[in-house]
């Protein structure tokens, strides 16, 4: 009995250290993913006057693209949605002549991220935590 109580507690304590790492790691790769596509809007821009592109889409679909087609998993081909990694989606705004903003939220708010991330213009990354993005 000791046996099993003392197995199932290391049990406990390894799956909450692995749930935190993988957290950490998909918070991660949303905030590198942001910057990417912050860099692909801007480098647009300055390639077509000023002018932010209207959806994610129109960066891979320029040749050479702003963001390769391989990269990501597209969600729906009209929609502005993608989704990078399997735990954030990924949506962007255009807010005409004043800039831009990129938003990344967890798919399951506490299982998948913690944190939702935003970047406007400027490249400034914010984070918030997601049970205020929903």
């Amino acid at each position: 009995m000791i046996v099993i109580s003392v197995t199932a507690l290391i049990f406990r304590f390894s799956l909450e250290y692995v749930l935190n790492f993988n957290i950490r790691q998909q918070e991660q790769n949303a905030q590198d993913i942001l910057k990417l596509i912050s860099t692909a809007v801007e480098n647009y821009a300055k390639d077509h006057l000023g002018v932010f592109p209207d959806s994610l889409s129109e960066l891979v679909r320029t040749d050479p693209p702003y963001i390769e087609k391989g990269y990501y998993k597209k969600i729906n081909v009209d929609s502005r949605f993608f989704s990078f990694t399997k735990g954030y989606n990924y949506d962007y705004l255009k807010l005409e002549s004043a800039g831009y903003r990129c938003l990344a939220m967890p798919v399951l708010c506490g299982l998948t991220g913690r944190n939702a991330f935003t970047v406007d213009s400027g490249n400034a990354i914010i984070k918030e935590e997601c049970s205020k993005k929903e």
